[in-house]
């Protein structure tokens, strides 16, 4: 069932939970999406007494959806992007799922939206997989009746159905805080499912903190922080240098906070941001990334220019990578002294603003 507010058709598992939540009562609705919300957009529309939050965890697929709407989009229709679920409660709950998803974070999604449902409410769950059992053995961990509905189409999606009749007994705590030691520091982390990288600290943010030195008064950018440990490591050297560090997942955002006060930091600031805007353009010293390598350099090609935006001429930019071919290629095109270095696997490379 494609949405009617979106011009793109819904992903087979949000279609298939669109057309089960059809025929549930709910008027307060909280839901996921595997794309741009077309399932909660149509449930606001065909409701206009319901108030239906879209909950988003990444502030890039947020304002893609939001876009998607357009004029179309109602005003029953809020689209929030935080780490937690929005304050319900909630009667109705749609969350379709990826069977290539994040195991963990679908666990921590799923307990977050019975918890936030009111006893006889109703969770709509789906998965792109019809002989999917992982799923409907996360649902029957609470407990609760667990009804099936195959797609009537006898397509690739299995809808699940359970109303809650009782408080959860329990609650699992997905995050996890630790520690790992920057020079002569043992600094605080805290990740949780969705941030990369979840329990530990990541090789490449590892390479990141010792392949620099700072001098004081520097201003640093980490852009796309993950969990924020360069952040932290970089602003625990010394109280006169300036870190801002920002990420489009509200999950990195609200855990880099969290470390920044663990550590007692108070010269980081921390934002959630999808564009690459930060507070003074053109002003910063150095700036630290360490992109994803998936959709073909997509997100690396967005903070290479972040980046470039951001620097003062003449600023440094050090990306680490294990795929260095895009950078050599493309960097070179408007960044000077393009130098890299192997370093146990990892390519860290460095580029110059120009003046």
């Amino acid at each position: 069932m494609p949405s009617l507010a979106s011009p793109l058709p819904a992903r087979p598992a949000e279609a298939h939970a669109l057309a089960v939540a059809a025929t549930l009562p709910g008027i307060r609705i909280v839901c996921t999406t595997l794309g741009r919300g077309q399932a909660a957009a149509e449930l606001a529309r065909s409701r206009p007494d319901a108030t239906v939050a879209c909950w988003f965890l990444d502030l890039h697929q947020r304002d893609a959806a939001a876009a998607s709407w357009g004029a179309a989009a109602t005003a029953n229709l809020s689209a929030p992007c935080t780490a937690d679920i929005p304050a319900g409660p909630y009667d109705l709950a749609v969350v379709p799922v990826s069977r290539g998803g994040e195991a963990e974070l679908t666990r921590d999604v799923l307990q977050q939206v019975i918890d936030a449902l009111v006893v006889g409410g109703w969770l709509v769950a789906t998965v792109d997989n019809p002989r999917d059992s992982w799923l409907r053995e996360q649902l029957a961990e609470g407990g609760e009746t667990v009804r099936v509905r195959p797609a009537e189409d006898g397509g690739h999606t299995v809808a699940y159905l359970v109303q809650k009749t009782r408080p959860l007994a329990k609650h699992r705590n997905f995050s996890c805080r630790f520690k790992f030691r920057d020079r002569d520091r043992l600094l605080e982390a805290v990740t949780c499912p969705g941030v990369f990288a979840h329990r530990r600290i990541d090789p490449g943010a590892r390479h990141l903190l010792n392949a620099v030195d700072v001098a004081p008064d520097t201003r640093v950018l980490d852009i796309g922080c993950g969990s924020g440990c360069v952040a932290l490591g970089i602003a625990a050297r010394d109280p006169s240098v300036v870190v801002h560090a920002f990420d489009s997942a509200a999950r990195a955002v609200e855990c880099t906070r969290r470390g920044v006060t663990l550590n007692g930091l108070a010269n980081v600031s921390v934002a959630l941001e999808a564009e690459g805007r930060v507070p003074d353009r053109g002003s910063w010293d150095l700036a630290l990334a360490n992109p994803p390598y998936y959709g073909d350099f997509m997100i690396a090609e967005r903070l290479v220019e972040a980046a470039r935006l951001a620097l003062a001429p003449g600023g440094t930019l050090l990306v680490v990578t294990k795929q260095p071919t895009w950078y050599g290629e493309h960097l070179p095109r408007m960044w000077t002294n393009v130098a890299q270095e192997l370093v146990k696997g990892y390519h860290l490379i460095e580029a110059v603003r120009p003046s």
